[in-house]
């Protein structure tokens, strides 16, 4: 195609229209303009500009010459040579490779999780458990795991501190070794869901007493997981708002009356 007609809103869109239908840039085509176009009056009597452009001689010849270049490339790709047909090439039997691989992600997981269990074992074993069975599930980044001992309130601590620091650190020897990052949870018998439900009727009782006496509550430190448990137990109450204040491991969350 050496020459082509437009139509754009304004002269420039129409020569644009066809540059890019061309493909080539302004500097290589002659442009005629048969109609400037017309913006009408709030869209009446509108009419749009109309050019014609076509391609210089030179840039022709140099199209053709290409065109011509890639016909004989085609070719001789398709048409065998001479010494092609005459040399019959014995044909072997396909011989299929098949490449083992390893499944890398499940192997360090694997890993990660052996290591954690004795992990936790030896430490357990400082602490005079001797008794310990650790059990795991894993869930995509989530692995958690169930510890079981007769002496199992040594291994919660006091309000879960040792039990919270004892998951710290066990997070820190599984991220060791994983290719991918995990989220580790440690619980003990029921422990975890019991110190959920007492916090959500901690929280419900600070948020009361915020109320009551109009000035905002300052809970003690806790990790992480268990502020998020207070801020998702008070999220549907309207006459309070929760926010937590300080750095870890002295973080703590404010339970404030909305007046």
């Amino acid at each position: 195609m050496n020459k082509i007609t437009r139509k754009g809103a304004t002269v420039e869109a129409a020569i644009a229209a066809a540059l890019q239908e061309l493909n080539v840039t302004r500097n290589e085509v002659d442009i005629e303009i048969l109609d400037n176009g017309k913006k009408g009056f709030l869209g009446f009597g509108a009419r749009e500009a109309e050019v014609t452009v076509s391609l210089k001689e030179m840039v022709k010849q140099e199209m053709n010459e290409l065109e011509e270049e890639k016909e004989i490339v085609q070719k001789e790709k398709t048409e065998p040579s001479i010494e092609e047909e005459s040399v019959e090439i014995p044909v072997e039997p396909a011989v299929q490779i098949v490449e083992v691989e390893t499944d890398n992600a499940a192997v360090s997981d694997e890993r990660a999780i052996n290591e954690t269990k004795a992990y936790i074992t030896e430490i357990a074993k400082t602490m005079g458990i001797d008794d310990l069975v650790v059990n795991h599930e894993m869930d995509g980044k989530y692995l958690s795991f169930q510890l079981e001992s007769e002496k199992a309130a040594f291994l919660i601590g006091k309000r879960g501190q040792t039990l919270n620091a004892l998951q710290q650190l066990a997070q820190l020897v599984a991220n060791k070794t994983s290719e991918q990052f995990k989220v580790v949870r440690l619980d003990v018998g029921d422990y975890r869901e019991r110190r959920e439900q007492s916090l959500e009727q901690f929280a419900e009782r600070m948020a009361d007493q915020a109320v009551r006496n109009g000035r905002k509550v300052q809970l003690e430190p806790m990790p992480s997981y268990e502020r998020k448990v207070i801020h998702n137990a008070l999220s549907n109450r309207l006459d309070i708002e929760t926010y937590s204040e300080g750095t870890d491991p002295n973080r703590y969350l404010v339970i404030e009356p909305i007046s």
